[in-house]
């Protein structure tokens, strides 16, 4: 099979094309073939190798060669103790621990956060959500617990997470309120967000509003930055681990009412968020936002893009 090797970490022109074994699938274990994969900000991240990277996922170079935690595609094969799933099934879903996704073939065990394709959703649409939608929905519903009649402010709200994140904040009944840049504000309001503001206008955290949560999804603002823009009790949710992020958080757990809080949300999906999103994607509660299109081969160009900071949604990586 065909698939985007990194060997070692650096700029994308690490990326190289190459054809390995194709998988087989063990007892529990579905191959898929995948259809698309998508690249985000994190994935820059694993491939530019930051301290934290090299210490969970490999110091000299990367224990998973093969990036991309998210795809969708048909199932191919099957082991024989999966009872699940079966030959000819559309799914996507998470491979949040391995990777693995940005290559022709992967297998997963049956259990791994996996789901159904609906009729009417694509499998770019489908990879789409799987990117940034699981983050929002952890964040905003799990950890945020947000309510009817709140106000949630989304720092980067025109973002993979962050698209998502206005259109789930708005299902769970919040006013919310969108932070981007001027070209993206029309897209941040179709999709829900009560208010916009173009960050290089207006400081929101100047402007004397006060929100219920406030979530950075692109992890541009800090909690000393956000404090006073929170509520008394108010959440301040950040996607992007640092220092600051957990020193604030051990903090805000014997400090004040307001608190400070960073998960990895990838780690903690499961098959009932992906199904939970379908259904939303079926009532037309959310939708995919895909900006670019790369074909696998593609892939560094990709980062590169992901990398210029202004992206609208999805970048997603096609392979059929």
């Amino acid at each position: 099979m065909r698939a985007m090797i990194c060997t070692e970490y650096g700029t994308p022109d690490v990326f190289q094309l190459k054809e390995i074994e194709t998988p087989i699938p063990k007892d529990h274990e579905v191959r898929i073939k995948i259809h698309a994969a998508s690249v985000g900000p994190s994935d820059c991240t694993f491939r530019k190798g930051s301290p934290i990277v090299k210490l969970v996922y490999g110091f000299r170079r990367p224990k998973n060669p093969i990036f991309g935690a998210e795809l969708s595609g048909i199932i191919d094969a099957v082991g024989k103790k999966v009872t699940r799933y079966q030959v000819g099934d559309q799914v996507f879903g998470l491979s949040a621990k391995t990777f693995g996704a940005q290559a022709e073939y992967k297998c997963l065990h049956e259990n791994t956060p996996l789901t159904i394709i609906p009729a009417a959703m694509s499998y770019e649409e489908a990879v789409a959500i799987c990117d940034g939608a699981p983050t929002a929905l952890t964040f905003l519903r799990d950890k945020a617990k947000v309510q009817r009649g709140q106000r949630v402010l989304i720092n980067g709200a025109s973002g993979a997470v962050g698209i998502y994140a206005v259109q789930i904040a708005k299902y769970l009944g919040a006013e919310v309120t969108g932070v981007c840049s001027g070209a993206n504000v029309e897209l941040v309001k179709s999709h829900g967000a009560d208010r916009v503001i173009d960050y290089t206008r207006m400081d929101f955290t100047k402007n004397g509003h006060l929100y219920d949560v406030i979530f950075d999804a692109v992890g541009k603002r800090s909690f000393a930055e956000c404090k006073g823009s929170l509520t008394q009790r108010g959440v301040y949710l950040s996607t992007v681990l640092s220092l600051s992020i957990i020193l604030e958080m051990i903090k805000t757990t014997v400090v004040g009412t307001k608190k400070a809080i960073f998960v990895t949300a990838g780690l903690m999906q499961n098959q009932a968020n992906l199904t939970f999103l379908t259904e939303l994607y079926r009532s037309g509660k959310i939708k995919a936002v895909i900006d670019q299109r790369y074909p696998l081969e593609h892939l560094a160009e990709a980062h590169r893009y992901v990398e210029t900071g202004h992206k609208k949604g999805n970048v997603v990586i096609t392979l059929v």
